[in-house]
């Protein structure tokens, strides 16, 4: 074929197609039943983390820390805090009244507090709570000259630029201590700034009292300034009712203008993956689809490797290599976020007195729902309609496009029923029959033989004779409207030797014609 393409069109070798229609259909019903499977098997995977109870632990603890307003104040909630009087206000009642549960509604003790936290009696505080601030410095900003006099401090928005790493206040406690940030923490996007980690940190008490007067001290010490810029206040809590976690984050930004702007985050999320059966299915499914993985990387790599570049010159193979990086992705972050998770349970149950960092979980985890979702919807795309019946219609589109027709073709069977019936009613006359060719032409044979044909120029005479109705069936058939008809090695080798049996032909003729030529000239006068 190599030849024959270069022969015929000037160019580069391209592979022949051969087109099967039997082949062509059980090899697309075997791959649409795999990528079915394949899909069947992403959405389990996809919906399965998903529950209903989120929602619900989600509304719950929204309401208990949101809504909960001040006693004897129920205009100061966390939603409308708008002072740095309104936010100790929540501090020292809704937010202290939330996190402390020591007492059934009888008053009867439940349990030691030392130990542990029970909010709404079912969901354990994991560790103790943790509340950090970031600062700018003083003069970061310039105050224009005129008004100097007047005011002599400026305190800029926050950027990592104008925090400010100085310790204030008492500079006796890690409240009063600036922390170096944590390279491999997210940063918050807020609504008027990005912070990154660190700052001026403490932790809250077990005991409910001794945080009620660390908050106190707190105030007393001004240990919010004007160049406070944003307060958060964490801490992670486990259902093990619904086996959920609920990782909270309330967040009071300070902005240049003045003021305070408030927001929250609740992710409640299934960190702890293998406990019930229901669990172990989606084990299963996790194992599937990792194969699945491997054997479409597999296939990939094999169709790399075999069309070069040209591989890269089709959208569904682009679609095909993007769908396997957000695979190979989620991966990625499943087994990240479950090696995590079991180091961070193991030193929460090592210490309980301390803060348990599962903000970055939800934070990946947030990340690893969205790439999942990217993930499905790119792999509905490359569904059946789109994908596999788009490759067989390419195939059929490339035979056409050659010339070459498809076996089997509708149109075939239909003329061949057509021309069957027209000959049981003797409207035609019947076409002969190999039998009746093959009888025709052993009668020619005899004939050559009786004229004095030896059998080389008969044997000869005979591939001529099938090399001419091939290549007249294919390239003068009235079947075949199109100019252009390509060939084959094969067919280019059986017309280079059409083309020199010919020559040898009109060698042979124009040899016998001189020598005619020569006799006739002898006999003139």
């Amino acid at each position: 074929m190599a030849e024959a393409s270069r022969w015929h069109r000037g160019g580069a070798p391209k592979h022949s197609l051969h087109y099967s229609k039997e082949v062509e259909i059980r090899t697309t019903l075997q791959e649409l039943a795999l990528y079915f499977i394949f899909l069947i098997n992403l959405c389990i995977l996809t919906f399965g983390m998903v529950n209903p109870h989120m929602y619900y632990l989600n509304k719950v603890m929204s309401s208990l820390f949101l809504d909960t307003s001040v006693p004897g104040d129920e205009r100061t909630n966390f939603k409308s805090i708008r002072s740095i009087t309104d936010f100790w206000k929540f501090m020292e009642g809704p937010l202290l009244e939330g996190l402390y549960w020591d007492a059934w509604y009888t008053n009867k003790t439940l349990y030691d507090l030392k130990n542990t936290s029970r909010i709404y009696y079912e969901n354990i505080l994991l560790g103790v709570p943790r509340v950090r601030q970031l600062k700018v410095r003083n003069n970061t900003c310039k105050v224009y000259s005129s008004l100097q006099s007047l005011m002599n401090e400026c305190y800029d928005r926050y950027t990592s630029k104008n925090e400010d790493l100085a310790d204030f206040g008492l500079k006796v406690e890690t409240e009063w201590k600036y922390a170096t940030p944590d390279s491999t923490s997210p940063w918050h996007w807020g609504f008027v700034g990005v912070y990154r980690n660190g700052g001026f940190i403490f932790t809250l008490s077990k005991s409910k009292s001794e945080t009620k007067n660390k908050f106190i001290n707190l105030q007393l010490n001004s240990w919010i300034t004007r160049g406070t810029r944003v307060i958060f206040i964490d801490f992670s809590l486990y259902n093990a009712n619904v086996n959920l976690f609920c990782i909270i984050r309330l967040v009071a930004e300070f902005p240049a203008t003045g003021g305070i702007i408030t927001s929250w985050q609740f992710n409640s999320v299934k960190l702890l993956r293998y406990v019930s059966y229901y669990d172990y299915i989606i084990a299963s499914c996790e194992i599937t689809f990792c194969i699945f993985l491997i054997v479409f990387t597999t296939q990939e790599a094999q169709k790399v490797r075999e069309f070069k570049s040209a591989y890269f010159k089709s959208v569904w193979n682009w679609l095909e290599l993007l769908l396997l990086v957000l695979c190979f992705v989620t991966v990625s972050f499943n087994i990240y976020c479950n090696i995590q998770i079991f180091l961070l349970l193991g030193d929460l149950l090592k210490n309980t007195e301390k803060y348990s960092d599962f903000y970055f979980l939800a934070y990946w985890h947030t990340y690893y729902n969205n790439i999942i979702a990217v993930t499905i919807f790119f792999a509905w795309i490359k569904n059946m309609f789109l994908a596999i019946i788009n490759d067989t219609y390419s195939e059929v589109k490339a035979d056409y496009s050659i010339g070459r027709r498809p076996d089997f073709e509708l149109g075939k069977m239909i003329k061949k029923s057509y021309n069957n019936a027209l000959e049981k009613l003797r409207l035609k006359k019947p076409e002969e029959g190999e039998d009746e060719k093959s009888a025709k032409s052993g009668d020619l044979v005899e004939r050559a033989r009786r004229e004095g044909f030896d059998e080389n120029e008969i044997q000869s005479a005979k591939q001529m004779k099938k090399w001419k109705e091939r290549l007249e069936k294919k390239y003068y058939s009235a079947e075949i409207q199109d100019d252009y008809q390509p060939v084959t090695q094969q067919e280019f080798r059986e017309l280079f030797l059409y083309a020199v049996e010919l020559e040898k032909e009109l060698h042979y003729v124009s040899l016998k014609l001189n020598r005619v030529m020569r006799k006739i000239s002898t006999l003139q006068p």
